[in-house]
């Protein structure tokens, strides 16, 4: 175990603290949420030998959702604690439909059904953070809000967030209720909560946590300027996400991010993991890799950290 794994973070302002890192289940059983990819990503052996890996490196967080793989992606944690006798802490998340043509959104009777399903195929009686996994315009939030304050109250889930809100999303869902962390997209070349967004969470005690921190594969110099993107990488998946990174400032700003990594002796990933840690207003990371050798980065991010001048110079890289 990496003795910085052991440190930890209060989660906004309520009694829960969390790990700096977190493994994303979202390949599991799947490639996120996207019906069309249900039954792809890692089969039960691969992500059981995942949790193993992270486990045994000190990861002892997980992160999913009602929706990773249709349900598969919590059916594969559920069936690791049972034969592991562990207990991560956990977080999971609502929105998406379970199949395609299924219903979605944040109705208050589909929050308590889903979270009991999720709690079903988790196979615990409650779970760490439960999250709103986008905004409902179609429901107010006061009213979804009331559904995760009485699963609280149930002792079904310890606290409440949000996740892919924007600014003026998450200020009205702090007008609306009290969710504790919000959860976005964040990474070197994904910056857009930076200004508005990171500074509400600050002065209001919200918790960010930090998703696809290495953007999709592309901070880890797997994507190469002129080349087909590899086979099974997300860009040969599913790109949508971004697909506005294939323009030639990104690929100059990752040959920069390579050559502050080889001057260091570390990989671009462990780098750029490095830089988010660094960083004071990142609660969590939640990282996803797809087979246990890619926790290396996690392990080169923790055990060197960036100095004020390295964070420095990896700034000037992406300006």
């Amino acid at each position: 175990m990496i003795a910085a794994l052991e440190a930890r973070r209060p989660l906004g302002g309520s009694a829960v603290t969390v790990p700096r890192i977190s493994l994303g289940c979202g390949n599991f059983g799947g490639i996120g949420s996207a019906p069309d990819f249900f039954g792809q990503g890692l089969t039960g052996d691969q992500a059981l030998e995942l949790m193993d890996a992270a486990w045994e490196l000190g990861i002892t967080h997980f992160d999913t959702a009602d929706a990773y793989g249709g349900g598969r992606s919590e059916l594969a944690i559920g069936r690791w604690i049972s034969a592991r006798g562990v207990r991560p802490q956990l977080t999971t998340k609502t929105f998406n439909p379970m199949q395609a043509g299924a219903d979605s959104g944040l109705r208050p009777e589909r929050i308590t059904r889903q979270l009991r399903s999720s709690l079903d195929r988790l196979g615990v009686d409650h779970v760490d953070l439960y999250l709103a996994h986008d905004f409902d315009p179609d429901v107010p939030l006061p009213e979804s809000f009331g559904a995760f304050g009485e699963a609280q109250a149930a002792g079904m889930i310890s606290a409440y967030g949000v996740s892919n809100f924007d600014a003026p999303q998450l200020q009205a869902a702090l007008t609306a209720g009290k969710p504790q962390a919000i959860q976005n997209c964040y990474s070197l070349l994904t910056r857009q909560d930076e200004h508005e967004l990171i500074a509400l969470c600050a002065r209001r005690a919200v918790a960010y946590l930090a998703y696809s921190p290495l953007a999709g594969g592309w901070l880890t110099g797997k994507y190469r300027r002129g080349e087909p993107f590899p086979a099974g990488s997300r860009m040969s998946q599913r790109p949508g996400p971004y697909q506005e990174l294939t323009v030639g400032r990104t690929f100059g700003a990752l040959d920069r991010l390579k050559a502050i990594s080889a001057a260091r002796g570390t990989s671009m990933a462990g780098l750029a993991l490095g830089w988010l840690l660094a960083g004071q207003r990142v609660t969590q990371i939640v990282i996803g890799p797809g087979r246990p050798e890619h926790l290396a980065p996690v392990r080169e991010a923790l055990e060197h950290p960036l100095t004020d001048e390295e964070r420095a110079a990896v700034e000037r890289a992406f300006a």
